[in-house]
């Protein structure tokens, strides 16, 4: 049977998946606990023992570094969720089916982007 013609993903197709998403799961939240460990060490290391002059430039730094750290940990938090959604999906048994389209997401894009919810086709319609 094509992929044009399936409806959804067999059930043991959809394990598959889970067990991708799974991996990524782990491997992001194992991520997201290094940069707010990373961000608990910033919020403790002070300037205090640096000279007037390189002083400001430190700490000019060390906020750039902070607002990077929240946002790469705002994004990987965003990720862990769309992928715990996913996961919810494959309880529902609509995972791989394209919101827009209705039709199924090729199993390629699912494996790259394991997340997705449009189709190839649907998100070229979006540019």
């Amino acid at each position: 049977m094509a992929d044009q013609e399936k409806t959804r993903y067999t059930d043991a197709e959809l394990q598959e998946f889970r067990t991708i998403i799974e991996k990524k799961i782990e491997k992001s939240e194992a991520d997201l606990k290094l940069l707010r460990e990373q961000f608990a060490n910033d919020m403790n290391n002070g300037t205090d023992d640096t000279s007037p002059q390189f002083k400001s430039f430190e700490e000019g730094s060390m906020v750039m570094s902070k607002e990077r750290n929240s946002q790469l940990a705002s994004r990987q938090e965003k990720f862990i969720r769309d992928l715990k959604n996913a996961i919810m999906r494959i309880e529902n048994k609509t995972y791989g089916i394209c919101r827009e389209t209705g039709k199924l997401i090729d199993a390629e894009r699912l494996k790259l982007v394991p997340h997705a919810t449009l189709s190839m086709e649907a998100k070229m319609k979006q540019r």
